[in-house]
């Protein structure tokens, strides 16, 4: 007879335990908090909305509900999971409280989302000291990628809409600075848009644009140190004269429209004027080809714009679009930087899918549907995302390295926040003692180390 191994060990089920912390390992973020001044910063931004008798600290009660999406929560009374371990947590506003003040902050407006944001810029660029070489401005550039996402609407929700993929919701429009192939990114900016906003709305492209480099240290708020990266929704004259408009001279990576103007363009060049694609890592990129344009499609455009084209083999199963020729797919970008190589311009473009990524782990952090009915309140809540999202990438940023500092916010926790752990009191000291068999306890352990040899924020 075979010994079975696929069966699961029978176990009783009681409550009484004792000491027991469940999502210990979101201490991480708490001491990321902490040591980067965010707890304080909030509190006083927040603090002309606190009433002389409250007994919970609108800052505190706005992080909370932060560190609670951060952990996988997605509506406000998803706070009672932090509200359940007061021995790390501290003490959490109750639901109502809580709902309270999102509401005060969004009858308050932009002067509530002001507050915050201001906060946010100023703990971000203390952050980035601390993180030195990994830093995402220690090589002297930021790239900001702006892009959309639609969020879906299963009620009728405050300016929800039909959106351009016949589907019901938002719009909002985000912005995100890349920490490059080894990092993540943090979120700088976020609007909510109906659903049937337009996805190359200039106005809309020049407020985030703003939003964000408000966002960033202030020697990276003008110059061709700070490159902002679309995809084709910003590809408009006056988005682009905006950039380059005297005093801020940024540059950018924004992709174009194929019009029949570049299309015609593009027949015209010669073969010999295509150079290979690259990767990332040097190599030829099989089956792609780019292109520098000039004359007709140029003109009316900001002046040192450059239009590079790529054309590749369409993957199996690709159907080509009318702007397509010769059996190869065409896309095109238009930037403003010099002296490097249009594969390597192109290369740089292509990065801008990583935005993707951000995108996607914004889904997984909150922004999956947007709980609240009014606007108002929806706006607080986008804001509450970012605020989610800034630990979740300044924690890896600031302690991890290899592979564990790619780790998307799903997978952190899964491995890192969801441990458990045994809360110790002895003397004056609080020990969390995480399980030994945990695979990823030297992960944790490591990280919580390194966040306690970082300097006390004034």
């Amino acid at each position: 007879m075979k010994k079975r191994s696929g069966t699961y060990p029978r176990v009783r089920v009681q409550g009484g335990g004792r000491g027991v912390v469940s999502q210990a390992g979101g201490v991480l973020l708490v001491e990321t908090a902490r040591q980067a001044g965010l707890d304080v910063a909030l509190s006083v931004a927040l603090a002309p909305w606190r009433k002389p008798r409250a007994v919970h600290d609108p800052g505190k009660a706005l992080l909370d509900l932060a560190l609670a999406v951060a952990l996988g929560g997605d509506c406000l009374s998803d706070v009672a999971m932090l509200r359940a371990e007061p021995g790390v947590f501290g003490p959490v506003a109750s639901d109502p409280t809580v709902s309270r003040l999102v509401g005060t902050l969004a009858a308050a407006g932009p002067r509530a989302l002001s507050a915050v944001r201001r906060a946010r810029s100023e703990v971000r660029q203390r952050v980035w000291q601390l993180a030195g070489a990994a830093a995402p401005n220690s090589g002297g550039e930021v790239i900001v990628d702006i892009d959309g996402v639609l969020v879906l609407a299963h009620s009728e929700k405050q300016d929800a809409a039909a959106t351009w993929k016949k589907t019901f919701g938002h719009h909002p429009l985000l912005a995100f600075v890349d920490h490059g192939p080894e990092g993540s990114g943090e979120p700088v900016a976020g609007m909510l848009r109906p659903g049937n906003a337009g996805s190359n709305t200039a106005a809309d492209h020049i407020a985030v644009a703003r939003q964000a480099l408000d966002q960033l240290p202030k020697n990276h708020r003008r110059g061709r140190r700070t490159l902002i990266r679309t995809d084709s929704g910003g590809g408009t004259h006056e988005f682009l004269n905006w950039l380059t408009a005297r005093g801020r001279w940024l540059s950018y990576s924004v992709g174009m429209v194929i019009t029949e103007q570049i299309h015609q363009a593009v027949l015209l060049v010669p073969k010999t004027a295509w150079t290979p694609a690259v990767e990332p890592d040097g190599s030829v990129r099989d089956g792609a080809w780019v292109a520098e344009l000039a004359g007709d499609p140029l003109k009316g455009w900001p002046k040192g714009m450059r239009l590079i084209v790529r054309k590749e083999r369409p993957h199996p199963g690709a159907q080509l679009r009318i702007t397509d020729a010769d059996g190869m797919r065409i896309t095109c970008f238009a930037t403003n930087t010099t002296k490097i190589p249009i594969a390597a311009l192109e290369l740089r473009h292509r990065q801008r899918a990583r935005a993707e990524d951000r995108i996607r782990a914004a889904r997984d952090t909150g922004l999956r549907n947007l709980p609240l009915h009014n606007a108002a309140q929806n706006r607080i809540w986008l804001e509450i995302v970012q605020i989610a999202l800034d630990p979740l990438a300044w924690m890896p940023m600031l302690t991890l390295t290899g592979a564990a500092r790619r780790w998307e916010p799903k997978c952190l926790r899964l491995r890192l926040f969801s441990a458990a752990a045994q809360l110790v009191t002895t003397g004056r000291s609080r020990w969390l003692r995480l399980a030994n068999h945990w695979p990823w306890i030297q992960v944790i352990t490591t990280a919580f180390a390194r966040l306690q040899t970082l300097p006390n924020p004034g």
